[in-house]
């Protein structure tokens, strides 16, 4: 696994249940994943030569974050080694640009969208009014977890601009945020957990509170659905993937972004659903059965930092 993080950590946990022995890349022993494993190998998982060094001895190779050397990945994976998700699907999902270009290309709902390459041509776009007040502004590379994005209302926000290349997407009248996760592995087998409804802290722009099942329709319920299974079939993607949308105020359902790895609103799957997100995300890039990803009783996931 490329990162030892709470993900590592949480993952490493299931994999001793199913008798697999992780190892991890990451920058030191003493991170989440360190506490309980002494397969750490300290490096930097966006470093090209510590990556092939970590994976030419490994039977599979897999992520807990996007942002990874995949030019690595996909030397390794030339060289037979396996790879899930595939590394040319984590390098279009951490590219935010090529993410949204994704949606519009498979035509799958999303926002409105357009791509800068600084702050100077964002404020020159505001002047010529080429782009108008309110807007998102999102780092096209690193962002996690709600660094990488700003929201500028008006004027008085553009202070708040970072000098990046950027996608510039409209800010939607959202109405409920909602998150589904799907995993697909080798021979075709798919399966979902059920529909999450998220609060976000809007200062830090990051989860604050989530429940399971959604109180939304079952309208809404099978267009998210529906939209989950197409999207990791266009990606052709095995292994696990997050998908959050927005839920507007008329009612139509918008993709936002989605995490090709276990992700914080699948952690109340722990408890409880009968299989966790990260049994699936093993059982999935192992080529297993994925299991039953029911609900043993509905769930409320507190997100404390």
């Amino acid at each position: 696994m490329l990162g030892a993080g709470q993900l590592g950590r949480m993952l490493q946990q299931e994999a001793s249940t199913l008798g697999i022995e992780l190892y991890f890349l990451d920058k030191s022993k003493d991170f989440p994943a360190g506490q309980i494993s002494k397969n750490i190998i300290v490096g930097d998982f966006k470093n090209y030569d510590d990556v092939i060094a970590f994976g030419q001895d490994l039977d599979l190779i897999t992520i807990e974050i996007e942002n990874v050397n995949t030019d690595a990945l996909l030397y390794l994976e030339k060289k037979g080694k396996i790879i899930y998700p595939q590394p040319e699907v984590v390098a279009l999902i951490k590219a935010k640009g090529l993410q949204k270009q994704f949606y519009k290309d498979k035509k799958i709902p999303t926002s409105e969208f357009n791509l800068y390459d600084d702050a100077q041509d964002i404020k020159l776009a505001i002047k010529t009014q080429k782009l108008n007040y309110p807007f998102v502004q999102k780092s096209r590379l690193a962002g996690y977890d709600g660094k990488g994005v700003a929201v500028i209302r008006s004027e008085h926000d553009v202070e708040k601009l970072m000098s990046v290349p950027s996608v510039i997407e409209d800010l939607v009248n959202i109405d409920k945020e909602l998150a589904i996760i799907i995993a697909k592995n080798k021979n075709g087998e798919t399966k979902q957990f059920p529909l999450t409804e998220m609060v976000f802290n809007e200062s830090g722009n990051l989860l604050d509170h989530l429940i399971c099942p959604s109180t939304v329709s079952d309208e809404v319920l099978n267009k998210c659905q529906s939209i989950a299974t197409q999207i990791i079939s266009e990606l052709d993607m095995i292994g696990i993937l997050a998908i959050e949308f927005f839920l507007d105020k008329t009612g139509k359902v918008l993709v936002n972004e989605v995490a090709p790895r276990t992700h914080n609103s699948g952690h109340h799957t722990i408890d409880a659903n009968i299989n966790s997100q990260f049994n699936l995300h093993l059982r999935s890039i192992l080529n297993l059965s994925l299991g039953n990803t029911d609900s043993i009783k509905p769930s409320v996931m507190l997100n404390l930092l």
